[in-house]
Parts: C-alpha cells; structure tokens; sequence
C-alpha cells in the first residue's frame, strides 16, 4: 500500500482524485503541512502532495523545510503546466514531495499517481528478480 499524503488548497478534491486513480494501491489522506511533511520524514507515509496558488511557494515550503530540497519537486506552477516525462524522472529518481498549483490539479494528480505505481512496480520486478 503506498500512502500519500496531501496538504494544502483542496485537499479534498486531491485526495477524491488520487484514491480514485490509485484504487487500492493507495491510501490517501490529508494533514496540515508540517504534519504531512513529518509523516513522510518519519516513514508514516511514503508521498506529500501540496497544492497552492503558485505550485511552490505553500505547497512545499513546509516539505522543502523537513525533507530537504533534493527531496522535493514542483510538478506545475504559474505559466508552466506539469510534463509527464519530468514528474515520472522525479518519481524515479526519490523525490518524496510534490508541489502544484490549484489549477493543474486534473492534470498533475493522474500524473503523479501514474508514476508512483509504474515506480513501485518496477521496483518490486526488480526486488522479484533478485
């Protein structure tokens, strides 16, 4: 089961989304920022989603904070929609924490919860193959 949790602006319409996506697979629920953050500091959840007005400012500065900045990624914010390629490069490469704005939600959700269960996936081919 991967965890994920979210803060920020509509966390409700965040949370219906990816649980909806990930079936399942996932669990989904939401926190206050720093709480979210801690949670996946301390290993009580496995992924933060923020959601803002500008995709980086709100949505992550608590995340950025408690897990570092190589830990996060902005998958969309003002003038920049989100790109597969890059949120599925971030997933694969560790990052933990995911900021965007309140407008790409439709978007950038899909995208993310497409790319933590291919990642898991393949992680757990790999762990099978040993």
């Amino acid at each position: 089961m991967i965890r994920i949790v979210v803060s920020g602006l509509c966390t409700n319409e965040i949370c219906r989304l990816a649980s909806g996506l990930g079936g399942e697979r996932v669990s989904v629920h939401e926190a206050i920022d720093i709480t979210g953050a801690t949670e996946v500091s301390q290993g009580r959840a496995d992924y933060y989603f923020g959601a803002c007005a500008t995709g980086a400012g709100g949505a992550l500065a608590m995340a950025i904070a408690i897990l570092g900045y190589d830990r996060c990624f902005t998958a969309s914010m003002i003038g920049s929609v989100p790109k597969e390629a890059e949120i599925q490069a971030a997933v694969a490469s560790g990052k933990l924490a995911f900021g965007f704005t309140v407008d790409h939600i439709d978007s950038t959700v899909p995208m993310l919860i497409t790319a933590i269960l291919a990642h898991h996936r393949e992680a757990g081919n790999r762990e099978q193959g040993s």
